[in-house]
């Protein structure tokens, strides 16, 4: 295909560099990473760490596999602050209107004991129904937590919100989760059952509908993004046959 250019955003700055990334390198095509200018030490930490995959494959740290919260600048460290003050500003902004429009918060408030970053404590919120505040998206770690009589109410106040990344329903009833795989449950790009709604699997495709957009990255297909598709006819007869095997009598 040629150059490939790969543009990320500061909420998965590297799950998408490397989906998109591998394929076109794969296939044979350079490629141009534009990330977000609030990510770069995220860009230079990938970038170090594919020279060490490309000099010997597999020879990742072990402390890649431990989920530890704190100073991401210190040993054993993976996950991080919030982006910026203006997206933890806004968290609690808005973990406010949740107790205005009738929600109990549960966690919250800035983390305390950690310095030099916009650190957050979780918060759960039990709301009385879907308001405004629970169909705002906001790239900070709030759960809404809302009560349902039946499957159908379930369904309406999970597709009753303007984005459409990922979903998922628990239960022991096919019936439930067949129809949740259909036309008539999950409106989202992606659905699970039993399971967390990340959508942020290798071998899936992954993307969303409504405002959320509707392109998908990964997959066993997403490969044919980066080469470009021609249809080739090549006739061996001595004949000119003409097209869908048509024929006249002349």
């Amino acid at each position: 295909m040629g150059p490939c250019g790969v543009i990320t955003a500061f909420n998965f700055p590297v799950a998408v560099w490397a989906w998109n990334t591998a394929l076109a390198l794969v296939c044979g095509n350079p490629v141009i990473w534009m990330l977000s200018e609030k990510t770069p030490l995220s860009a230079l930490v990938t970038m170090k760490i594919m020279e060490r995959a490309l000099a010997r494959f597999g020879n990742a740290p072990d402390g890649l596999i431990q989920l530890v919260i704190g100073d991401p600048r210190a040993d054993g460290i993976l996950i991080g602050p919030l982006i910026d003050q203006g997206t933890s500003d806004r968290m609690q902004a808005m973990l406010e209107s949740a107790k205005a429009e009738g929600g109990t918060v549960h966690g919250g408030g800035v983390a305390q004991g950690i310095e030099g970053g916009c650190y957050v404590n979780p918060a759960i919120v039990e709301m009385p129904g879907q308001t405004d505040i629970v169909r705002t998206e906001i790239f900070a770690p709030i759960l809404y937590v809302m009560g349902y009589s039946d499957f159908d109410e379930a369904m309406a106040l999970q597709n009753g919100v303007p984005q459409g990344l990922s979903s998922c329903i628990f239960t022991l009833n096919m019936r439930e989760a067949e129809q949740f795989l259909s036309a008539a449950g999950s409106d989202c790009g992606i659905a699970n059952v039993n399971i967390g709604p990340s959508g942020a699997e290798i071998g899936g495709a992954f993307g969303g509908e409504k405002e959320t957009g509707d392109g998908r990255e990964s997959g066993s297909d997403a490969w044919k993004g980066y080469m470009r598709r021609q249809t080739n006819t090549i006739n061996y007869s001595a004949e000119l046959p003409l097209a869908q095997g048509v024929k006249f009598n002349i």
